[in-house]
């Protein structure tokens, strides 16, 4: 089987070992030493490190002080974490449709989403290419919203050579299969050295002192352990992201001209980090994306859908009062269609010829 993704952290274990003979293995300098490395990526002065990537959502819209009925517009089109965030801060999550060319939030259709009551404007940087934030800010400013960037899948990207996390609070998971890793972890960078100081003293249970409270806050910290391990590959990060788009590239190029596949494509003045090689499997195809999903794994080759339905299309939100649902066309039929393929560092010439191979045979190209 080629798998859809390989977690590979070999490089860690030296610092890892320092950490534990050391014998300091909580929040310390090794913390410190990966924000220092993750702001440069970012383009900001403060990187914050949290325990994962829904807690740097979640800690950026309180930061923000959000009130009951205050409104956050995101994508219908994520990981349910963007959702669970914004109920969690408290606030009512409403929608805006994305588009198929990049599969990030329409700024047309966030345009027609905000209400009086929108406070804060949530694009996802989705699959590793970032939202169009040249029409996205403009149109923030002009609400006056703030923005989150849901960077989780984007570290590394730019638009118009300005890095994802750079246009507001950018919020990273560094999950296990992320680009970087920590095994679980997040950041949330800024520029503003007054929410950088909210955002410290909140993942510290309030404090900013020991036992010197300010705000009710929470234990978000991150680990030394988890700090080392992100190091070397926040080193690596070129190298890996260099990896990803060679294979992309080599994906596009055969798997180019297939009635009913249509590749993944770079938009203009972006970069793309490739977390996830998504294609579209489209109504004119002679099988069903979850036909084509199925014959590949016969055929040893690992795929992922992300994600089968629209973040709000489950039971245990539809009802829920705080979840504003809408009609977003294109979400709706991209998740129907949408299929992502390995693109990861590890794979080789042959992987990908047996994964552009299988696909063109499943089509019948």
């Amino acid at each position: 089987m080629i798998p859809i993704t390989v977690v590979d952290v070999a490089a860690a274990e030296e610092l890892v070992l320092q950490v534990l003979r050391s014998g300091a293995i909580a929040q310390g300098p090794m913390v410190k030493r990966f924000e220092e490395e993750f702001g440069k990526v970012a383009g900001v002065p403060h990187a914050v490190a949290v325990n994962n990537g829904t807690t740097a959502l979640v800690a950026s819209l309180q930061v923000l002080d959000l009130k009951p009925g205050d409104e956050v517009v995101t994508s219908p089109f994520t990981f349910v974490a963007t959702l669970n965030a914004i109920l969690e801060a408290g606030a009512t999550a409403r929608f805006a449709d994305i588009s198929e060319d990049d599969f990030n939030i329409d700024p047309d259709a966030v345009a027609g989403a905000v209400t009086p009551a929108t406070k804060v404007l949530m694009p996802v940087h989705l699959y590793g290419q970032m939202a169009d934030m040249g029409r996205l800010v403009p149109l923030a400013g002009e609400h006056g919203l703030a923005i989150v960037e849901d960077a989780a899948q984007a570290v590394g990207a730019t638009f118009e050579g300005k890095p994802a996390g750079s246009f507001g609070l950018g919020c990273f998971s560094l999950y296990a299969t992320k680009n970087i890793t920590t095994a679980e972890g997040g950041v949330i960078t800024t520029s503003d050295d007054t929410l950088a100081d909210r955002l410290r003293v909140l993942r510290n249970q309030g404090m900013r002192q020991r036992y010197q409270y300010e705000v009710a806050g929470h234990n978000y910290r991150m680990t030394d352990v988890h700090a080392a391990i992100g190091i070397p590959q926040l080193e690596q990060l070129a190298t890996i992201t260099e990896a990803r788009q060679r294979n992309a590239e080599a994906l596009n190029k055969g798997l180019a001209d297939i009635t009913g596949l249509r590749t993944p494509q770079i938009l203009p003045g972006r970069t793309h980090v490739w977390h996830q090689y998504t294609v579209l499997v489209t109504d004119d195809a002679p099988v069903s994306r979850d036909e084509l999903a199925a014959k590949l794994t016969e055929k040893g080759i690992g795929n992922g859908t992300y994600y089968p339905k629209t973040v709000f299309d489950y039971d245990c939100y539809r009802d829920n009062p705080n979840v504003v649902i809408s009609d977003v066309p294109v979400a709706e039929r991209v998740a129907r269609q949408a299929l992502s393929l390995p693109v990861h560092p590890k794979l080789t010439d042959a992987d990908l010829d047996a994964v552009v191979g299988a696909v063109r045979e499943v089509l019948g190209a």
